[in-house]
Parts: structure tokens; sequence; C-alpha cells
């Protein structure tokens, strides 16, 4: 099961005929979906902390999902919202460097406004494509998230119902089931947050375990009865335990004209007056030879040839992606020495391949 499977399956229950149920998700029951998305609860998560989650460990485990390469928020999200991979939506991970843009990196999250967000991510959403047969999408999350370009590129074609309380949230939810059919995608990044800076695992990270749970149990006292919930999330989280920075008594950035990516999930891009397939060989053997097993690297063309974005990636992805591309094992972070004291002080990390960080759950509970 794929996390680009997930939303297409609860969009085709609601009775819209384009879209393709894969994981036997079925016919609505009542014709109102909430889909749950925690930000950072890996699969794992589900049976190690079982305590501290009483409520959803009365739902149904409806399987464990497969994220997208890089295990990161912009890519995921937008993976589970057009039900496609990453080859073909283009959001590549947290950072990518614009294309002739002379070195300028885009952060997904935080966006630009020099770049169009339908031009970054022109795939329709399965929200629009919901929309447009009839159901009432709505998006439920923090206000903070309502006008940014993120937003507009990955989760176009649903209401925005803006609020920043669990109670105001819940609120939201029930208000947007109101009249169906009715999809609720519904987010929450207490617990990404806490992994961050905390780790996953800390008394903040067990805090926010738990004040989740707390509000599926409300969702399930407040919300109309036959509603049934998903809820999965976009990847896990490791802790770190080892760091390493680029270019500080190594010889990694010989070469790289631009970092992008993140410390588990690198996009590195050569001088484009020096690149050229012998150059960047020659950088992914030397990153290699110094990091041995503890990374996997990838020049350009290894990562079309490995599907490591999904197959026949479009144009624009293959400008986007870096000439290496470098992930992470075990508990290595690469670090950006200018970005050291942000990305070094964090204690999880994700966007590499482990099976914590990529796979999630899919849990389900119809109210009754």
């Amino acid at each position: 099961m794929h996390l680009h499977q997930i939303l297409s399956a609860i969009v085709a229950g609601l009775g819209v005929s384009d879209v393709h149920d894969e994981i036997a998700a079925g016919e609505s029951p009542s014709g109102r979906e909430v889909l749950f998305l925690i930000d950072g609860l890996g699969d794992e998560v589900i049976d190690i902390y079982a305590e501290y989650i009483p409520t959803l460990s009365t739902f149904i485990r409806s399987g464990r999902v497969q994220t997208a390469f890089p295990t990161t928020t912009a890519t995921s999200l937008a993976t589970l919202t057009t039900g496609t991979l990453p080859g073909a939506h283009g959001m590549l991970g947290y950072t990518v460097r614009v294309p002739r843009s002379n070195g300028r990196i885009l952060n997904a999250l935080k966006w630009d406004d020099r770049v169009d967000p339908t031009y970054w991510q022109p795939v329709p959403t399965l929200f629009e494509r919901a929309t447009a047969a009839g159901v009432n999408v709505s998006h439920v999350a923090a206000k903070r998230y309502e006008n940014t370009g993120f937003t507009q590129a990955v989760f176009r074609g649903a209401t925005y119902r803006g609020a920043n309380l669990v109670d105001d949230l819940v609120a939201q939810t029930k208000l947007a089931l109101t009249k169906s059919p009715a999809l609720v995608y519904l987010y929450m990044n207490d617990l990404d947050s806490a992994g961050h800076s905390d780790g996953v695992g800390s008394d903040k990270w067990l805090a926010a375990l738990t004040m989740l749970d707390h509000m599926a149990k409300q969702l399930m006292i407040e919300l109309p009865k036959g509603t049934r919930i998903w809820l999965t999330a976009d990847h896990g989280m490791v802790n770190v335990t080892e760091k390493i920075v680029m270019g500080r008594e190594n010889q990694l950035l010989t070469g790289i004209a631009t970092i992008a990516g993140e410390p588990r999930a690198r996009h590195l891009y050569l001088d484009e007056t020096l690149d050229s397939p012998s150059a960047r060989a020659e950088v992914k053997s030397r990153w290699e030879e110094f990091l041995g097993n503890r990374a996997d690297i990838y020049t350009r063309e290894d990562a079309l040839t490995a599907g490591l974005f999904g197959p026949n990636p479009s144009a624009d992805t293959f400008d986007r992606m870096g000439e290496i591309i470098a992930i992470a094992k075990g508990g290595l972070i690469l670090i950006e020495a200018e970005r050291e004291s942000l990305e070094g002080s964090m204690v999880g990390h994700h966007g590499a391949l482990t099976e914590i960080e990529n796979y999630v759950p899919l849990l389900q509970k119809t109210i009754s």
C-alpha cells in the first residue's frame, strides 16, 4: 500500500467516478469522510507507544503505508493529495533549486512569491476533482497555513477552515460535515514539531502524542454518526546519532555550488559551467569514499534509473532534482555549515529511506 493510493480510495468511496480505489476502502458508510493526518507519526509508534494512545488503539489497522522519497512533508502531502508520485507532481523535497535562477532555493513550506504554485505543481488535486464532482471538501488546519504558496500548490480545491485550538479544529471539522457528501482533511503538526525539537520518545513528544489521542477521542464524540475517520501520516522520524558538517574537515563540498534538501536527504547542485557526467561521477566517488555505508549516493542519472521519484519523471522533475542526491542511513545527518545552529540542534529528523521514516500507519474507524 502506498501513500498516493489513500486519498484516491477515499474520494472514490464518495462516488467520484474518475478515481480508483486500489486499497479496498469501499463505499463511504454515510457520505462523510475525515482524513486525519498527523505529521511525523511513523507506523511503529502505534505498537511501541500503544499505552499513550488508547483511543487510536481501538481503530482498525487498515495497512502499513509506504511514503515517497524524500520522506518529508512537502513531498508526502503532494503525493497524498494528487494521487501521483513525486516524479509527476514535482515536489521533490523541503528545499530544491529553482531551475535557471542563478542558484535560488525554493523552500516548499515557506514558498517564494516569484514562483507560481500552480505552475510548480500542475497536477490537479483530488480535492479539485472531488469538488467538481459535487463533494463538499474542506481543509482544516492552523490559520497560518491558509494563504501560503504550498497550500495553493498542494491543497487547492478545498475550502480552508482555519483554527488554532483543538476545540476549534474539532468544531470546524464538525461544521464541514454538515452537508454530505463531505470530505475533511484535518492536519496536525504537533508531533513532528516535538520530535524535531526534543526527539521521538521525549516527554514533549509523548505529551503531543497523548494530546492527539485525546483529540481523536473528541472527534469520535463530536462528529456525526456514520462518519468514517481515516488516520495516516506523511513520514516517521529518527533521532540523530551522528552529525557531519559538510565541508568542515572534509572535501564533500568540492565542486558543489548549491546545497538543498534537508539533513537526511540532500539535493546537491554542481556549478553549471562545470557540470558534466564525469564531474558528477567524480563527486559521487568522493562522497562514497568519505561516507562509506553511512549514506547512499546517487547521480541524477542513477536516480532516474533507480526510479527514486517514480517512473517516467517529468522534465520539470529532471530539472529540479540534484545532480547529486545523498540519502543518509542510520542516525546520520548532513549539516549545512550556515545552518548548523538550526539543523544541528534538532534531535529528530526525517527525509531518508529507513523503515522508520518510510512507513506510516493507516487506521480507520466509523462512528457509531
